[in-house]
């Protein structure tokens, strides 16, 4: 795994990180007090090296840091909080749905 920092990028609504000169992503949208998780994104190269988990794990600490409301729209993002919940268990998670 590297140890690449991922970024926030809000012009383009996402988190990222470039390893190799590829760009695995997180997309979110940001509404008043909440962010909405939109999908997650790693270049099939860059598969297997946690990349996708350091996304989430990083849009948690922006949201905790910004005392903002997760939703989960993504796939990945839903199924990493159920296979995790610890990590979200001092935020705020709304379903998708609502």
């Amino acid at each position: 795994m590297t140890d690449v920092p991922a970024t926030r990028d809000d012009q383009q609504q996402r988190f990222e990180l470039v390893v190799d000169g590829l760009t695995a992503f997180l997309t979110f949208r940001r509404e008043e007090d909440r962010i909405t998780l939109v999908h997650t994104e790693v270049p099939e190269a860059l598969e297997g090296r946690g990349l996708g988990r350091r996304l989430v794990q990083t849009a948690l600490d922006y949201a905790r840091a910004n005392d903002l409301t997760v939703v989960p729209h993504c796939a990945y993002v839903k199924s990493y909080l159920e296979r995790h919940p610890e990590e979200a268990r001092d935020l705020r998670v709304a379903s998708a749905d609502a």
